[in-house]
């Protein structure tokens, strides 16, 4: 493991609360300080500050007619918890402002990932819509899109994933906003649609001020879930979103929401991104991988506490079911890797596993847990429908999806991000497509790039670590994607051990600063009982971690999360990238 020290502390130097700010945030290159210490009103975004301002002029004409014509509107959403929350927020908006609008979701077994001719004949079939809207899909989807015309159907999309080379040029209209998660940009543009429609709406004035509030209220905190679910980066509008979001998670009366948290033990828990990543989106993603997503969105939107009871149990059960099936999978896929590492040529700078008995609705999750443990690119396909389907993970400095794209002669389709992408193939290419993608990607991938880093931001003595500069850092969250909680490498004196977990799998230790009096500060190190299991009293280590403040009972303490400990202390030499 490689370690990159972004700042270390002089001797004798003092961190103000100032000063720590400032060297967190030019390590995180944060230019606009201002902005991002208070961050814009989300009520206050427009679809023109994306440079959408033709688009909209377009959509409003054509909704305007469909409405005035009362001709019907299909909400079309991706299966994941970015576009179900996003979903969620653009049908329940046009339904309450009087719109003929159903929403509806692929099935992902049998229609695969965004737009499809049979899902599009099935939508026609149900609804006969004049309109389709997209949500957090179709950039891609420019044979489908020339397909739904051919109908006699518009499409209007609304997507943040990577453009292609060729955009879908018979869509009535485009809404590509890189910055937001798929759920930011129909947030926004439901917002712009209210902001319009409401002076023409037949509805009383008490259904729309109740439909306004959701926009400072319920709308951000599914938008907020949604955008921590797909990885968004937490700057710009996207944490603005995220910031009022889960304020607004505490606030909320959505019967749907509140049966997730309760269900989960999280209900009046304050909601960060760790709750929303590792306990509300698992659940909301977990149904539309095992069975139909339809069922989150009802969750979201229902107005029935039975309804809401049922579904939240149903969704939670599913998850438990995906749980069990990917340990299983995981413990699977290892083998396989431990047979290529078994081989003369080792390990691949790409790993691609194959097998024919994975679920479809999994593989996106075994790609990211091989992924994380032996630091490769990852990519992971099943037998579905005929096809091979495949969903993939990357590492930082690689670009998954682009490098997808210049083997996309060998893929029916494909889609995605910087780390994460997911593709179609059909059986008769597979070999040469894993042949070309391992060929290509030991030339592009350096050995120093599968070499992990861990990045710290501050070399700093464990006594400076105190109550006033841990409240500052807080000043930071919601942390995440391109804004992580800040890492420290400090210097420490254990003075007690203890083994924790059902498993005995954490450990919990004392430290202190061994070269001044500081006060003892609780470390937890989850998951690596074993690995620490030489430490003891008394010994001298370099721990890597991250602080914060654990709040109980009235009561407050400094707690640190262990990332990393070196045994014996090892000075490292600095990269200084600080002054």
């Amino acid at each position: 493991m490689k370690i990159s020290v972004k700042y270390r502390l002089k001797k004798d130097e003092t961190l103000t609360e100032k000063a720590l700010l400032t060297i967190l945030l030019r390590n995180r290159k944060i230019k606009d300080i201002k902005t991002f210490l208070e961050p814009k009103d989300p009520l206050l975004l427009r679809l023109t500050d994306f440079g959408c301002g033709q688009e909209l002029k377009k959509t409003l004409k054509l909704m305007r007619a469909i409405w005035q014509a009362k001709k019907s509107v299909v909400v079309y959403t991706d299966y994941d918890a970015d576009g179900i929350t996003g979903g969620a927020i653009l049908w329940e908006t046009l339904h309450l402002l009087g719109f003929a609008v159903m929403p509806y979701v692929p099935h992902r077994q049998n229609e695969g990932y965004g737009f499809s001719n049979r899902g599009i004949d099935q939508v026609n079939k149900l609804y006969h819509p004049a309109l389709i809207i997209s949500v957090d899909h179709g950039i891609t989807a420019a044979e489908k899109v020339k397909y739904a015309k051919s109908l006699g159907i518009s499409v209007i999309i609304t997507d943040h994933h990577l453009k292609p080379a060729k955009l879908p040029t018979d869509a009535a209209a485009i809404f590509h906003i890189s910055e937001l998660s798929g759920a930011g940009v129909a947030y926004v543009l439901a917002k712009e649609l209210y902001e319009y429609f409401k002076n023409f709406s037949k509805e009383k004035p008490s259904s729309l001020l109740h439909l306004r509030n959701h926009f400072s209220g319920d709308y951000l905190a599914l938008a907020s879930i949604g955008a921590i679910a797909d990885l968004v980066p937490l700057l710009g509008p996207t944490r603005s979103i995220v910031v009022f979001g889960l304020a607004a998670c505490i606030k909320t009366k959505r019967l749907g929401l509140l049966e997730i948290f309760r269900q989960a033990g999280i209900l009046g828990r304050k909601i960060t991104p760790y709750e929303v990543g590792f306990i509300i989106a698992p659940r909301i993603n977990a149904i539309g991988r095992l069975t139909h997503a339809i069922d989150a969105l009802r969750l979201l939107c229902t107005t029935s506490s039975a309804k809401a009871q049922a579904l939240a149990g149903l969704i939670g059960e599913k998850n438990r079911q995906r749980q069990d099936l990917v340990k299983t999978a995981v413990a699977e896929a290892k083998i396989q890797v431990t047979k290529k590492i078994s081989t003369r040529a080792g390990l691949p700078k790409l790993i691609i596993l194959v097998s024919d008995k994975w679920h479809e609705g999994i593989i996106g999750l075994i790609a990211a847990k091989i992924g994380e443990e032996y630091y490769r690119p990852t990519i992971v396909m099943t037998k579905a429908d005929g096809f091979l389907k495949a969903s993939a993970r990357s590492i930082p400095t690689f670009h998954l999806t682009r490098f997808l794209q210049s083997l996309r002669k060998y893929l029916v389709d494909v889609g995605g991000h910087a780390g994460a992408a997911g593709f179609t193939i059909r059986n008769d290419k597979v070999k040469s497509f894993i042949s070309a993608a391992q060929k290509k990607a030991e030339k592009q991938i350096a050995k120093k790039e599968l070499e992990k880093t861990t990045e710290v931001d501050i070399d700093i003595p464990l006594r400076h670590i105190t109550f006033k500069l841990v409240r500052a850092q807080e000043k930071l969250q919601p942390y995440g994607v391109g804004n992580p909680a800040p890492v420290f490498i400090s210097e420490a004196q254990i003075l007690a051990t203890k083994i924790l977990g059902k498993n005995r799998e954490h450990l919990k230790f004392i430290v202190k600063d061994p070269k001044a009096y500081s006060f003892p500060v609780e470390m937890m190190a989850f998951g690596k009982a074993e690995q620490f299991a030489g430490l003891s009293r008394d010994q001298i280590v370099k721990i890597i971690y991250t602080v914060g403040i654990d709040r109980w009972n009235g009561e407050e303490k400094i707690t640190g999360r262990v990332i990393s400990c070196i045994i014996p202390v090892i000075h490292l030499p600095s990269v200084d990238t600080g002054r």
